[in-house]
Order: structure tokens, then C-alpha cells, then sequence
């Protein structure tokens, strides 16, 4: 008997068949894969273990937030150096404000997919125990 992971939290990618459903692994593995930059694809360890490619995932999502919180909290201080105006400083600012709220939810949804993908390895272990 399969087990089936639930429930769905709303921060559970779209793209993303349910766990314990039908090829929702493929699917999940196909989300993540369009996490990393386009290198990574060719790296068979990652596309072969899923659980694997989340935690890579994982690190790049981290990564990105703070780049994008460094650049965030620096704006004010230095871009008028660069001769940026205060109107683009503005808009450059509430750019970085929104990219943080999306990876920020992209966090919580690798964070549920790592977490799907180890119960499903747990329950494989347990089998072949």
C-alpha cells in the first residue's frame, strides 16, 4: 500500500501533482529542475535522486534571498553612488520587496516537496528493511 502524503498546503507549487498521486514525483522533480540555473540539468545525480535535487534546490533558494535581501538593504546607501535616481532607487526597492515575497514563498514550497519526497523515502526504506 502506497502511502499518501496530505494535506496540501497552499503553498504547495500548482505545478505539482499531490503526493502519492501518479508521476507526482516527475512533476516535482520538473518544478525543482526549473529552480536551478540551466547547468544544472546535466548533473545525472541530481535528476536521478529527487530528494537530492531538493536539497539543492533548497540551497539555491536560500542563496537567492539573501542576495536579494543584501541588495534590498544596501539600495538607499548605494545606488545614488551609482547615479541612480531617487525615482528608480524607488521602483528598484519595491522590486526587490516583491522578488523576496515570491522566493520566499518558493522556500515554503521546496521546503514541502523535500519534506513529501522523505516520506516517500522513509517508506521505501521501511519496505526494503
Amino acid at each position: 500500500m502506497s502511502q499518501i502524503y496530505t494535506p496540501l498546503s497552499p503553498d504547495w507549487p500548482c505545478q505539482v501533482k499531490a503526493p502519492g498521486s501518479h508521476d507526482w514525483e516527475r512533476t516535482a522533480a520538473r518544478w525543482l529542475r526549473d529552480l536551478l540555473p540551466a547547468r544544472y540539468a546535466g548533473y545525472s545525480t541530481l535528476t536521478r535522486h529527487h530528494i537530492l535535487l531538493a536539497r539543492h534546490a533548497q540551497f539555491q533558494i536560500q542563496h537567492e534571498i539573501r542576495a536579494v535581501r543584501v541588495a534590498l538593504q544596501t539600495s538607499r546607501a548605494e545606488l545614488p553612488t551609482l547615479g541612480v535616481s531617487d525615482t528608480i532607487i524607488e521602483s528598484t526597492i519595491r522590486l526587490y520587496a516583491t522578488e523576496l515575497e515570491q522566493l520566499n514563498r518558493l522556500a515554503r514550497g521546496v521546503r514541502l516537496i523535500t519534506d513529501a519526497l522523505g516520506a516517500g523515502t522513509d517508506v521505501h526504506r521501511r519496505r526494503s528493511h
